[in-house]
């Protein structure tokens, strides 16, 4: 008998399962939990469009005035949590 899959327990094999990377049973399993939770299907129907889109968008290069600004903003985000840590 197949246990009941759980929205967490589906979701932390959901990257596998989107790579195509499970076992034909387990992914028999994780598509058996999709058809029958609405909302584990709405979760994997969105993230397959999101992958389409953008693996049919070009790299586009950032501006080094952009790259420089967001180095700057991480930097001091790093600095912050150090300094309560």
């Amino acid at each position: 008998m197949t246990r009941l899959l759980s929205c967490k327990q589906f979701m932390t094999e959901l990257n596998a399962y989107l790579d195509e990377e499970t076992s034909p049973e387990e992914r028999e399993r994780l598509q058996r939990h999709i058809n029958e939770c609405p909302n584990c299907w709405v979760v994997v129907d969105t993230t397959q469009k999101t992958m389409r889109v953008y693996k049919g968008v070009e790299a586009q290069t950032v501006p080094q005035d952009v790259s420089d600004r967001l180095m700057a903003a991480l930097q001091r985000k790093m600095a912050e949590k150090r300094g309560r840590c």
